[in-house]
């Protein structure tokens, strides 16, 4: 970067943490800089237009870089400085990141070799156009195989349908169930993977011309394991090994052991691991439970997994194992925990927190001229605080109350509603343990939704207070 000039733009109350940043990266990165501080208190307050009446950039400068709260149109802006504009991180801590400052090693992520074979359970129950919605939700999620759910019972006089349906939308498809008639049907309309046979289907698996996942005839002993495997090996038939998960209560621990004894019986075989046994019977949300099994699979090289999104707390297994099978790769390829790597898998709470301290907080009070209100969540509770305001508390019911016994001039109903959502949002973040940004959507990892459009650029200026 040397021989550029980089102009930034902030408010008074940023200036001094700013500087102390800056310093660091210009003499790390070797570029010149210039600091302008604007007559505005808080840089989050800014729009493009009121920036373009107050800068004044430096004829050195060959870019400017604005705050990254600073919403809105940036052309008119741009037609009145010279150098490129540009929006930064919207908190300044994460300038090193913006200007490249990170983990070279991650420059390659993102690769895998672990399939997601995505579960439509009770198939035959649902409408043709409901199974091929649901495979395409499973496909953008990540999916690489729709695997067809049947039921025990008369074979499903509609499987053949429904696989061609699945083939014909651009699917690969597999087939589960242990009936031979209905496995064959399938397979002649199109299905390419067979789950699962032992020793009860097994011959009829050689006429079928596909692979199939292998499951012993009593997972507890794996009775009939080796039989089926070299049953079906010698007469050319391919196959997925899968010992069988069983569910924590039922056997987990032995399970586990399972799957490492038959990597080493087995060292060189596909193995498939049906990990819907754990996501979908633990009462607890599925991402690390998927990041777990996908690195037990890594590391046991089991290139495929069995998933699906039936109960409420699982509805996101499919992207989970998308992001996890990528974040185990890499731990694995690199030898290095998977820490600080994706932060996507990480939902309920935040990977890192900026919380201010009581003392930056009560000087910030301290400083504040004017009447919008600034709302803050740190270590000891929710701060909204204002010119001559500072209060504090856990409950945005009670906070509200504190304020309307101060009796503000500039509180209306929009205003007030406005602080109310504030403040709840402020309060969720702290009791989950993630950044809260004044005017910005909590992020909830992968589950974050895209952000809405509720009202103009300024929409937030004009209803802070």
């Amino acid at each position: 970067m040397t021989g550029e000039h980089i102009h930034f733009v902030t408010g008074r109350l940023a200036e001094s943490s700013l500087r102390s940043v800056v310093g660091s990266l210009a003499s790390a990165l070797g570029f010149d800089y210039s600091i302008d501080v604007l007559p505005i208190t808080v840089a989050a307050l800014m729009t493009p237009k009121w920036i373009g009446r107050h800068i004044r950039v430096p004829t050195a400068a060959t870019r400017v870089l604005i705050p990254g709260y600073c919403q809105g149109d940036l052309s008119p802006l741009q037609d009145l400085v010279r150098p490129t504009i540009e929006r930064g991180p919207k908190d300044l801590r994460q300038l090193p990141e913006y200007f490249g400052q990170h983990d070279s090693s991650l420059d390659d992520y993102g690769s895998y070799d672990i399939e997601i074979v995505a579960e439509i359970n009770h198939a035959p129950q649902l409408s043709l156009q409901a199974i091929l919605d649901l495979a395409a939700h499973y496909q953008r999620q990540g999916a690489d195989i729709i695997d067809v759910g049947c039921e025990p019972g008369d074979p499903w006089d509609g499987v053949a349908d429904c696989v061609r349906a699945l083939r014909d939308s651009g699917h690969r498809v597999s087939i589960d169930s242990l009936q031979p008639a209905e496995i064959a049907t399938a397979i002649r309309a199109g299905a390419e993977l067979v789950l699962s046979v032992n020793s009860s289907n097994r011959s009829a698996a050689c006429d079928w011309g596909c692979e199939v996942v292998v499951i012993p005839d009593d997972s507890a002993s794996l009775t009939g394991f080796d039989e089926t495997i070299e049953f079906l090996t010698t007469r050319g038939v391919p196959v997925r090994l899968d010992p069988v998960l069983e569910p924590i209560g039922c056997g987990f621990a032995a399970s586990l052991e399972r799957y490492l004894a038959v990597r080493r019986r087995y060292p060189q075989a596909e193995m498939l691991m049906g990990i819907a046994n754990l996501t979908e019977l633990t009462d607890a949300d599925s991402a690390g439970i998927n990041v777990l099994l996908l690195g037990l699979c890594q590391e046991l090289g089991i290139r495929s997994v069995l998933t699906t999104e039936v109960i409420n707390w699982a509805r996101t297994s499919v992207r989970e194992c998308d992001l996890a099978r990528r974040l185990v790769h890499f731990a694995v390829q690199q030898r290095r925990p998977p820490k600080h790597i994706e932060p996507r898998l990480v939902s309920l709470r935040d990977p890192r927190l900026y919380p201010l301290a009581p003392q930056e907080l009560a000087d910030l009070a301290a400083r504040i001229r004017d009447h919008n209100y600034r709302i803050f969540a740190a270590d000891d509770g929710v701060h909204l605080i204002s010119a001559g305001l500072h209060l504090k508390g856990h409950d945005p019911f009670r906070m509200w109350e504190q304020l309307l016994d101060t009796q503000p001039q500039n509180v209306n109903a929009s205003h007030a509603f406005y602080l109310g959502y504030e403040l709840a949002k402020a309060a969720t973040a702290r009791a989950l343990g993630k950044q809260y940004e004044q005017d910005q959507p909590l992020q909830w990892g992968h589950l974050t939704p895209e952000p809405s459009a509720h009202g103009p650029d300024d929409w937030p200026l004009k209803h802070r207070g």
